[in-house]
């Protein structure tokens, strides 16, 4: 039986001051999520309206840019709020946060675009989105700082795990909102227009929650340590310049963020983009298999946070860690089964192989589409990238002209760095026509056949995945929380969880994509969130402290 922090009582449950402030700083949270990822949703069509100066393919780079310019800047959002938090309270410095994301989202809805004011446009737009960054790089940490110390001793793990599911919650409201605006205004007014009001809308969700926050109460802890006149002077100096304490951040970096961030990227953004983009999977289908998954899945996070306060941290998250390492290959593999069986099937019996010399061979990594490919290696291997076919490399003498083997047949490429424009766009038709027939002709499809995938195994595949990220991901809060000490708790905490998930996991579909584009495996990203697991595994078995059982007001 617990004791409640306001009483020194035994705690039968979530008293109703506590729900009020599980359910203030999650919705908080959502709702700062929801500003985030409603930019990522409309990343096509913000990057036409705030990029058009440049071509469309570069437009919609320049948007994906400004987008991972948000999680860049996390790390830096959590040194200047944590150590905010540190010096001044919890309560007022996630309003602060809430405030900025909330107010930079709305001036996105209402902001000109190129064609009216010109280049101050894109500009304007990338200085919002390093705001929302800085400020959703205090967020968590305020957020799951204070629920933990209100939270029961023996329920942080629990109450923690709400602020848990707040991103995936973020994710499906701006999706749902997107959704609805779209289909009322209809595809043309939405593109011209109507994409402003999920922005505008977002004013509203702030209103509301910071009009909840503002009623609730500065974390005791905080206050008691203030008392004692035992706040930390300097924070930063502090957390960062004392090797007792850097040791902690960076058990929490290795042994613990990395390798839940990578777990949880892999398991929802780049399980979605393997099925449409490798798989080919029909977007809407796929989007609503990985949504369904989710929807199964995140009531687990709480669930596995309640766990990790019976039976402790280190045992829920190093066995979500190994697990990941044992399965995802079989998982992944299972989907490609499942979800295109006539993908799967003809790679088992028609292998792709690319004859070439390896020192004429480009890096397949073309994310603005302008490279133009000319000698014979590339010229395959770019066939196939764009074709998400698997294939294998076989080393051949210096000067031979690149060959693609597919099953019995061989079809050869050209070298066309003598040719001119016309004969290599020429010999280009010529030579992809070829190959795609005999990549059709042995059973390779162009898109999954919607009939044929197996939706109730991919929905196993897929929640499979989910249960993994509830493992490593409810426990977390409670665990960075317990981990460092009550005057440098929000500034210690806030960094390697958001460099972490900033750089380790907000970066893993363009490390995972190079990875797959240099080895012509589809399945090559993959090493990537199980190498990051395993090294998290080892960090935290050997150095990782049990923290469940900790006093978080030392």
């Amino acid at each position: 039986m617990s004791t409640s922090i306001y009483t020194g009582q035994p705690s039968k449950g979530m008293r109703r001051e506590e729900r009020k402030i599980v359910f203030a700083s999650s919705l908080g949270a959502v709702f700062e999520w929801y500003d985030f990822y409603l930019y990522g949703s409309l990343a096509a069509i913000v990057g036409k309206q705030f990029f058009s100066g440049v071509n469309e393919t570069a437009s919609f780079i320049f948007a994906l840019l400004a987008f991972a310019a948000g999680f860049a800047v996390r790390p830096f959002g959590a040194l200047v709020f944590g150590r905010l938090g540190d010096l001044v309270g919890r309560k007022y410095t996630f309003l602060i946060t809430i405030l900025l994301m909330g107010a930079s989202t709305f001036v996105v809805g209402i902001m000109p675009s190129y064609a009216t004011i010109g280049i101050t446009a894109p500009v304007a737009l990338i200085v919002l989105r390093l705001i929302q960054g800085l400020a959703l790089g205090g967020e968590y940490g305020g957020a799951a700082t204070y629920v933990a110390e209100h939270a029961p001793t023996g329920k942080r793990g629990a109450f923690t795990s709400w602020i848990q599911t707040t991103a995936t919650l973020g994710f499906f409201l701006s999706l749902l909102v997107v959704l609805g605006v779209r289909l009322t205004l209809g595809e043309s007014k939405f593109a011209d227009w109507g994409w402003r009001i999920p922005f505008i809308f977002s004013i509203v969700l702030v209103s509301m929650s910071v009009w909840i926050r503002l009623s609730l109460h500065e974390s005791p802890v905080f206050l008691k340590m203030k008392a004692e006149n035992a706040t930390s002077k300097a924070p930063i100096k502090e957390a960062f310049g004392q090797w007792s304490n850097v040791r902690l951040v960076l058990i929490a970096l290795f042994g613990l963020v990395a390798g839940q961030s990578v777990i949880w990227y892999a398991g929802q953004f780049y399980a979605l983009f393997f099925l449409t983009q490798t798989l080919k999977v029909e977007s809407v289908t796929a989007n609503l298999l990985v949504a369904g998954a989710l929807v199964i899945g995140t009531p687990l996070i709480v669930l596995f946070g309640s766990l990790s306060d019976r039976i402790g941290r280190r045992p829920v998250m190093l066995t979500g860690f190994l697990l990941a390492v044992l399965l995802y290959f079989p998982l992944f593999h299972g989907l490609a089964r499942y979800a295109n069986p006539a993908l799967a099937e003809a790679q088992q019996r028609a292998p792709v192989v690319v004859v070439a010399d390896p020192a004429t061979c480009s890096f397949q990594f073309n994310p603005v589409g302008t490279s133009e490919f000319v000698n014979s290696c590339d010229i395959a291997k770019s066939f196939l990238a764009k074709a998400s076919v698997n294939y294998e490399n076989q080393a051949a003498p210096a000067g031979t002209v690149a060959s693609v083997r597919v099953g019995d047949q061989v079809i050869s490429s050209f070298e066309g760095t003598t040719l001119s424009p016309v004969e290599r766009k020429a010999k280009l038709k010529e030579f992809n026509g070829a190959l795609g027939r005999q990549i059709s002709a042995v059973g390779y499809p162009t898109s999954a056949d919607l009939s044929q995938i197996n939706y109730p195994m991919v929905m196993l595949m897929l929640t499979g995945l989910v249960f993994l990220v509830a493992m490593v991901y409810g426990p977390i809060a409670a665990t960075l929380v317990e981990l460092f000490p009550t005057r440098i708790r929000y500034t210690a905490m806030s960094l390697p969880y958001h460099i972490g998930n900033g750089w380790f996991g907000g970066f893993l579909p363009t490390t995972a994509f190079a990875l797959v584009a240099a080895t012509g495996n589809i399945y090559a990203g993959i090493w990537y969130p199980v190498s990051i697991a395993a090294v998290s595994f080892v960090v935290g078995l050997i150095f990782l402290p049990e923290t469940k059982n900790r006093n978080i007001e030392a």
